[in-house]
């Protein structure tokens, strides 16, 4: 009952994990965050690997899951770092673009509330004049919205980590206990009719 109950509830996680994780790479990609988009598809592939696992009772798949979901939580705690401008970070960099770029998260033009304004650099305008542009009016600041992204993505993985855990050790011993009543013996494809011992010491008769 405890495994099964384990199991399902690790189920669940893995897949919520993955809607969640799939709603961040769609948003990573209007932003041209190009390290948090590649950083999403290997998450979303050991999720994948680690609900199949669980599934198909592979305590395998659900260690690379597991061992992979402190490395994310690593991960969100550095994207959390960097939207704070903690440890000398400064969200304003291109390192999540690995400058390749200079876009910033789409949620710094598109956050709720947020109206995006283009002033021109100049009065006189014309085809090659560039235009500044000003967001105003945000409800709350894109930093800040990465940050709760984050912070719940971290809340997620601990839990799908706990139960991965769980679920491991319960497979585990019902393997051990299985194991140990000779349940993992192979079956012999054949068998073969061993003769008494009595028939094998009967005395032979010669003829005369």
């Amino acid at each position: 009952m405890g495994c099964c109950s384990g199991r399902c509830t690790l189920i669940f996680l893995c897949t919520f994990q993955l809607m969640v994780a799939l709603e961040r790479q769609v948003f990573d990609f209007l932003g041209y965050q190009w390290a948090p988009i590649l950083a999403n598809f290997f998450h979303i592939l050991v999720v994948i690997l680690g609900l199949f696992g669980t599934i198909q009772y592979r305590p395998r798949y659900i260690v690379v899951y597991t061992v992979w979901t402190a490395l994310w939580v690593a991960w969100n705690v550095f994207i959390i770092c960097f939207y704070l401008e903690v440890g000398g970070l400064s969200k304003d960099s291109d390192l999540l673009t690995f400058n390749i770029s200079a876009h910033h998260s789409w949620w710094s033009e598109h956050g709720p509330g947020c109206v995006r304004r283009e002033i021109p650099a100049s009065g006189n305008r014309s085809a090659d004049t560039q235009s500044y542009i000003s967001i105003m009016g945000c409800l709350l600041e894109y930093q800040y919205i990465e940050v709760l992204h984050s912070s719940f993505q971290i809340l997620i993985s601990l839990l799908g980590f706990i139960y991965a855990c769980y679920v491991i050790s319960v497979i585990t011993e019902e393997e051990d206990s299985f194991d140990f009543i000779g349940g993992f013996e192979p079956f012999p494809l054949y068998h073969v009719n061993e003769k008494p011992s009595h028939l094998l010491l009967k005395p032979v008769h010669q003829s005369s």
